[in-house]
């Protein structure tokens, strides 16, 4: 005699048990790319709030500003995106940036080295100004990966030389003169098919550090050197010439934004990048890029990006929000938003560990 089930405990249909199997896997791929996921949903949810509040968020106009708002900040933080997945700091970018930019002014404004031309006068600017912000960020590297000081005392000590030499070069003034191409290239209004040279810019900069960070033998010793600096020594990988480089990368990175801000205002002043360090370390680490190195990467930055420009712009829009309270709001809102991020790879690391 078949034995008969209780009312209620019937077993599940071909239909349930092929549902249930269908969220187990979603729930299993969500949980495995949460360190994506969570930056991306925060981008959507302002996207759709600010899109709700404000008539002007979804012009193109307004898109048009955010990336020519975010593009120098973009700049820096891919370089700085290399130097936290090693699990090291770079206080310095911001008076690096600051610096170069006043270097590039000054040789075009003095002409020191009696140029006639005006295309070599423009290049010579150009690279010698990057070829001394590189020099800073190999001396930040050869002395936090060789001599041994911690990248936030070395860099801290950079921020201070460069921020003096920055004075020096202006001495503590404005230069009010600035290479045609740097003026094109951070000018508001150039743009290619509606799109801001100096977002497409910023864009080939994410491009060209993801490519390295993600295919290139190098990047993959960065997150070696980040993720357990032991291990990867003993694979054979040299962490010192990674963090060196990584250092100099940076260093460049911060070259270049220093170039676009100068090329957006017009004029190098002392002042210019003084929120940059915050700005690009913030969104860096909103994308979902660890401070402790070895997770994350330009994706997570370019999120982290978006979310920290629309933030930004979005409020700004808001019509009787109050200036010193958008401050507060904001800060607010990106502590909710890392909340999110920590809570997400705290799943992702759970994840992992059960499999």
């Amino acid at each position: 005699m078949a034995q008969q089930i209780p009312q209620g405990l019937e077993m599940p249909g071909p239909a349930a048990r092929s549902r249930s199997r269908v969220q187990s896997r979603a729930l299993l791929w969500a949980s495995r790319r949460a360190r994506l996921l969570a930056p991306l949903m925060t981008l959507i949810v302002m996207v759709i709030f600010f899109s709700l509040v404000t008539d002007t968020f979804l012009q193109i106009s307004n898109f048009q500003n955010v990336a020519t708002q975010i593009a120098p900040v973009a700049v820096a933080a891919a370089g700085i995106t290399f130097v936290l997945l090693c699990a090291e700091i770079d206080l310095s970018i911001a008076a690096v940036a600051t610096f170069t930019g006043l270097v590039t002014a000054a040789i075009w404004v003095n002409n020191p080295f009696a140029i006639s031309d005006v295309v070599l006068l423009t290049i010579v600017s150009i690279v010698f100004a990057i070829l001394l912000a590189t020099i800073m960020g190999i001396i930040n590297g050869v002395f936090v990966a060789y001599i041994g000081i911690p990248s936030f005392m070395m860099t801290l000590a950079m921020l201070t030389i460069a921020s003096g030499l920055a004075i020096w070069v202006g001495q503590g003034k404005p230069i009010f003169g600035v290479p045609d191409f740097i003026r094109t290239l951070g000018g508001v209004g150039t743009q290619v098919l509606g799109i801001p040279v100096i977002g497409i810019f910023a864009l080939a900069v994410l491009l060209i550090c993801e490519v390295i960070l993600s295919y290139t033998k190098f990047g993959r010793y960065v997150f070696m050197t980040g993720a357990n600096r032991e291990a990867a020594e003993m694979s054979g990988v040299n962490t010192r010439r990674v963090i060196m480089l990584s250092l100099t990368i940076c260093a460049v990175t911060a070259g270049l934004a220093g170039m676009l801000y100068i090329g957006r205002l017009g004029s190098a002043n002392p002042a210019a990048g003084d929120n940059l360090l915050i700005d690009a370390i913030a969104a860096v680490v909103l994308g979902g890029t660890s401070l402790f190195g070895g997770e994350g990467g330009i994706k997570n930055t370019l999120l982290g990006l978006l979310i920290f420009g629309v933030l930004s712009n979005g409020l700004n829009l808001i019509p009787g929000l109050d200036f010193n309270f958008k401050l507060a709001l904001q800060g607010i809102i990106l502590v909710a938003a890392l909340l999110l991020n920590v809570m997400a790879l705290r799943l992702e690391r759970v994840q992992t560990q059960t499999e």
